[in-house]
């Protein structure tokens, strides 16, 4: 039989010689004999078949004169539909349950009643003559078990961490090893709960029994939950098409994706954030909050048409010149982006920018744009905020359908410190594009223009808008510095122009430009371009506004702003005042001052979560005028000279940075640029080196590897070249390149690169997670491996994120819209002899515990080593278990198949043998040794 079904008859007798049957079930879908799924009735039936068979079933019991339950087997062959007698088994089995719900017979009590005496059709027997035995709609039955699809089927062990169980009209649950803290044992069998749905219908019971799997919450222990979705929604089951082979010859089966248990992972992040600290505050004070920021109401109504549909309209030429169009100054809000990035060293999470994001699409339609990604934040966001900055573009681009969307880009750095191949960057910027990015700001670190072509190219060939920047330094009007005068600047516009930017951007990083300076420079811009001006500033002077106002008289298109409660400082200046200040002007940016006022306050209370993050800087001062700081880096490099225990000496800090920046031939100083002088002026303080020192051809010095590479031409060409006696001091006998860097860089082997990213984040990955990749490969690797362990942190409030919970808090995590955990923190264990501590929850109103290892506590055992992810000579144990055989030694030479260890556990014995021919250089365990999923076994030479 080719084809077979498997059909059993539920058959009751007494000793007066009556006997019934319960209808039939089918078993067909199994695994090695063992029944998985069950069905009463058998839904392929036709009313015919089904008399044929249960009167067979009787026929034979009659014949044997059989008492109490029963079940007849057969097979049946789907070919020609015959019936095949198997067995019979004497007695009441697993799937019993199933011909119960669809008969209203309580087979177990009826059977004890029979066995006592009473004959079936009567009061006492509690079974109806066959003729009164209904058979009403379909039930189905899944076996929930502890065995491990993923893992050949191995049945798991541990403690249940977590039981949650299915209810409802309709479903069946039975049981009794499965509730929460039962510890499951490798001695006893796997079954944790059988679980019935019943329903009129096929179609509806498989229906109900699919919700019913996905209601259960079973943590601690693997189980087979996900692998019975599988079953019960493969097309074939649902259409009756399947065998007893079914789920030997659909591997599909096996392919779906685990559940991802992220209450567990989250609570295990925040458990070890309270026991052990988040780094990124460590040594820092917990901020006191008054209050916790407060949005202005947002009306329920679908955001009003804004630029981003005149872009989506006129096209990124289009836009431009509907730019130049407008009498009004447009305005940028750089909250998002460049205001945290300079004041609180760019650690806001998304949980609060994305909570305001809302409000701006509705409120804020007026906006020209809202600069929210790029820069710093695509790498601070993995490294030190555990989130995905693909994620925070796409909740924003959902947020504010209605808006611009902006980034920074640092042309061939992409979002980056270093130069990338140009497939690299053109894969960046594509991405960027696709998930939401509209207007690219690119700028070169060196305002090198031709290392901005490609990123220029590939930003037009995204169909979005290129805003290419002129970095602004120095001061237009200081005689003794003319390297950088307004010749200068006119004539890099006009490279920009011809390279094909939409927009012309004046990006004054360090906030330098003076009112006289930036209008001069504005209307020499617009009388020999033909380009919309768009200008960017910082307020660490405390002048900035002045300066915007000037660049507002002088015709600029468009300027940059951060909302007041973010704005001054290292950051921009405020929008509000500016606003104000143009109230009735004939420029008036028309933005609503009451609105402003409203947002500008939930971002105080945001602001004020953040303290501990923000430099000790009071007030602007003149002295950026002397060192020329980014806006973004002054407040890194206090920190860093804070770190260096040099913070005392900022004034030497900041005029070793200007003698660096003379020294190096009067740089642009931004990132990257910006961080090799930085790195130069910290090493001059902290090692008591002077301007002379450096320069002295005969002192040697250990120069910062930034500086080094930006010798050697890897960040491109500076105007007037390097100071040539530096540039030999420096480089030694390495030679320089003195073409565009990713003109000499080989394009990046992109199939080879996912590979290689995939196996170390142990996962497939999207084509944004690559483009992350090849940003950074190991803070995308530790991000990954941090996703993996505690999922997805981003829904955690900021104070619980970085702070942890205080005993009795309660929290809401809303994981997706529509699902949302309530969390209260009850109490922490001390720690047991493994240096763990057991932290205790209440998970939507059930108790949930996690364990965590105290990293101030040294176990009194140590913890056996684990096998390394993707180490091909590591053989690690595939579940837990006892060792019960070792059959290899140190030295011993193995081929391929032979038997190295075997572990038992759950009364199955599973033999681990060599995937390879090779010796064997240790081995960790000894028979009798417990051990756990992936602990160490054997090491291969």
């Amino acid at each position: 039989m080719r084809r077979a079904r498997h059909v059993e008859v539920q058959i009751l007798g007494d000793s007066q010689g009556n006997l019934v049957h319960l209808y039939e079930r089918d078993c067909s879908v199994q695994r090695r004999n063992q029944k998985v799924v069950e069905r009463a009735p058998a839904p392929y039936l036709d009313g015919r078949q089904r008399v044929e068979l249960c009167e067979a079933a009787l026929k034979l019991a009659r014949a044997a004169q059989y008492e109490n339950a029963g079940t007849v087997e057969f097979l049946m062959d789907m070919e020609t539909a015959s019936f095949y007698f198997i067995e019979v088994n004497p007695r009441v089995q697993v799937e019993h349950t199933v011909t119960e719900v669809v008969t209203g017979i309580d087979i177990v009590k009826a059977q004890i009643r029979i066995a006592g005496g009473a004959p079936i059709g009567t009061p006492g027997s509690d079974v109806p003559k066959q003729a009164d035995i209904p058979l009403n709609g379909h039930a189905i039955q899944c076996r929930i078990t502890t065995e491990d699809p993923a893992n050949n089927f191995i049945p798991d062990y541990g403690r249940i961490t977590a039981y949650r169980g299915a209810n409802g009209f309709g479903i069946r649950l039975d049981g009794g090893t499965a509730f929460s803290g039962a510890q499951i044992t490798r001695h006893y069998d796997s079954l944790l709960e059988k679980v019935t749905a019943w329903a009129p219908t096929p179609q509806e019971a498989i229906a109900r029994m699919d919700r019913a799997l996905r209601e259960f919450r079973i943590r601690g222990v693997a189980t087979n939950l996900t692998f019975l979705e599988s079953v019960i929604g493969h097309p074939k089951f649902i259409g009756c098409a399947y065998t007893t082979r079914f789920i030997d010859e659909t591997p599909e089966l096996f392919a779906r994706q685990e559940r991802r248990d992220r209450a567990t992972k989250v609570l295990g992040f925040v458990g070890d954030v309270m026991i052990n600290g988040n780094p990124e505050v460590a040594g820092l004070k917990r901020p006191v909050v008054a209050h916790l920021p407060d949005l202005p109401p947002v009306p329920p109504i679908e955001p009003p048409a804004g630029t981003k549909q005149i872009l989506d309209r006129l096209g990124a030429e289009g836009l431009a010149k509907w730019m130049g169009e407008q009498k009004r100054v447009l305005v940028t809000d750089t909250t998002f982006r460049d205001a945290h990035q300079s004041l609180i060293a760019t650690r806001m999470r998304t949980y609060d920018l994305a909570a305001a994001a809302p409000a701006y699409a509705r409120l804020l339609p007026g906006l020209f744009s809202v600069e929210c990604w790029g820069g710093a934040t695509f790498d601070v966001a993995m490294r030190f905020l555990k989130e995905d900055p693909w994620e925070r573009l796409r909740a924003f681009r959902t947020a504010m359908p209605n808006l611009l969307l902006q980034m920074l880009l640092r042309s061939a750095n992409a979002v980056g410190y270093t130069n990338y191949p140009d497939n690299v960057v053109k894969h960046f910027v594509a991405q960027a594009a696709e998930n939401g990015v509209d207007v690219f700001r690119v700028f070169d670190s060196l305002n090198w223009v031709d290392n901005m072509h490609v990123a220029i190219e590939a930003v037009r060939e995204s169909g979005k808008v290129c805003e290419a920047a002129i970095c602004y330094t120095g001061d237009i009007f200081d005689a003794a510095r003319p390297k950088y005068d307004l010749k200068y600047y006119v004539s890099m516009a006009r490279q920009l122009e011809k390279a094909g930017a939409h927009i012309l951007g004046i990006k004054d990083m360090a906030g330098l430009a003076k009112p006289r300076a930036i209008a001069a420079l504005v209307k020499a811009l617009k009388q020999e371009v033909g380009l919309p001006i768009h200008f960017h500033t910082h307020d660490t002077s405390g002048l900035s506004a002045a300066s915007v106002l000037a660049a507002v008289d002088a015709g600029v298109d468009a300027v940059d702003a951060a909302m007041d409660a973010m704005s001054g400082l290292t950051s921009q200046p405020p929008l509000g005042s500016i606003c104000a200040a143009l109230s009735g002007h004939e420029r008036d940016p028309g933005l609503d001052q009451g609105t402003l006022n409203a947002i500008s306050r939930y971002w105080e209370g945001v602001r004020a979560l953040y303290a501990p993050f923000e430099a000790d800087i009071k007030s602007g001062t003149a002295e950026v005028y002397l060192h020329e700081m980014p806006g973004g880096q002054y407040t890194n490099l206090r920190a860093q000279a804070r770190s260096l225990g040099v913070e005392q000496h900022w004034d030497q800090v900041a005029q070793a940075y200007a003698d660096v920046n003379r020294m190096f031939g009067d740089v642009v100083k931004v990132t990257p640029t910006s961080k090799v002088v930085g790195d130069m002026a910290l090493m001059m303080v902290t090692s008591n080196l002077t301007p002379a020192d450096v320069l002295d051809p005969h002192k040697e010095i250990a120069f910062p590897e930034s500086v080094v590479s930006f010798f050697k031409g890897d960040l491109g060409q500076p105007t007037g070249g390097f100071p040539a006696a530096l540039q030999k001091k420096v480089l030694g006998e390495a030679k320089a390149i003195q073409v565009r860097p990713g003109a000499v860089l080989p394009p990046a082997d992109l199939d080879l690169v996912r590979a290689e990213a995939e196996k170390k984040a142990g996962r497939k990955l999207s084509d944004a997670e690559l483009a992350s990749y090849l940003m950074y490969p190991k803070v995308f690797t530790d991000f990954a491996h941090h996703q993996r362990q505690y999922g997805d942190v981003s829904a955690l409030p900021t104070d619980v994120f970085f702070w942890g919970m205080q005993p009795g808090q309660e929290i809401a995590i809303d994981l997706e819209k529509g699902k949302s955990l309530i969390v209260r923190f009850l109490a922490a264990s001390e720690a047991d002899e493994d240096g763990e501590r057991k932290v205790f929850f209440e998970l939507n109103g059930q108790p949930r515990t996690v364990k965590v290892a105290d990293r101030k506590v040294a176990p009194a055992r140590a913890a056996r080593p684990k096998a390394e992810a993707g180490n091909a000579d590591h053989v690690g144990a595939p579940m837990p278990g006892l060792v019960v055989s070792v059959a290899v030694h140190a030295g011993q030479v193995v081929e391929k198949g032979d038997l190295m260890v075997a572990i038992e556990a759950m009364k199955m014995e599973t033999a681990i043998r060599a995937d390879r021919a090779g010796t064997i250089a240790s081995v960790t365990v000894t028979p009798g040794t417990q051990v756990e999923a992936k602990d160490l076994l054997v090491v291969m030479a």
